[in-house]
């Protein structure tokens, strides 16, 4: 689970964001943009990290809401085994998916993000699930966002062979219960 100070911190971020840009007077902007700074130095103290170093990971201020990221998960299952990606950015292995692009539906992310991950085509069958990530035991993150699993299967002819692709090292099918080891808590 995230930690309390964490999720305070991003909740008032979050409000700050949402009320720069609600904000009707000169005087509201400010006093939000104050609270704006200070959840930041909180997250800053609290990852031990120089304030620069997360400017990028807030969302941009006075945008809109505040809402929270998508990202998006494939499980593609064949003969009992599940697909997994191991991933350039940690090296770690994980089903493949990412962050849903705008002008996409969820769907047509994972499709896309199974391509570009593992070089093979696929079909959403159904969602199988939502996670809100700090609601579960992931590593800490500044970013707020939410997980959608969907069962997917392969699509054309024969079976294909996946292979690594421009994020990924590598793309293989594991043993359902050798795949939850492998994986981890990357997903």
């Amino acid at each position: 689970m995230e930690d309390t100070w964490l999720t305070r911190a991003k909740r008032l971020h979050a409000l700050a964001s949402t009320g720069l840009h609600f904000g009707e007077s000169d005087f509201d902007r400010e006093r939000y943009q104050e609270i704006a700074d200070i959840a930041a130095a909180m997250i800053s103290d609290l990852g031990q990290v120089p304030l620069a170093r997360l400017q990028g990971l807030f969302p941009d201020f006075a945008k809109g809401y505040a809402t929270p990221k998508i990202d998006v998960r494939a499980a593609v299952i064949r003969n009992d085994q599940v697909l997994l990606v191991r991933e350039k950015i940690d090296q770690l292995w994980t089903l493949p998916g990412g962050y849903a692009d705008v002008g996409l539906s969820a769907a047509e992310n994972t499709r896309k993000e199974v391509r570009e991950e593992a070089c093979i085509e696929v079909s959403v069958d159904r969602l199988i699930g939502v996670f809100h990530k700090a609601k579960h035991e992931y590593r800490q993150d500044v970013r707020d966002f939410y997980k959608f699993y969907f069962l997917c299967s392969e699509t054309g002819p024969g079976q294909q062979q996946p292979s690594a692709g421009s994020e990924t090292l590598d793309a293989r099918y594991f043993p359902g219960r050798t795949a939850c080891t492998v994986a981890g808590q990357n997903d």
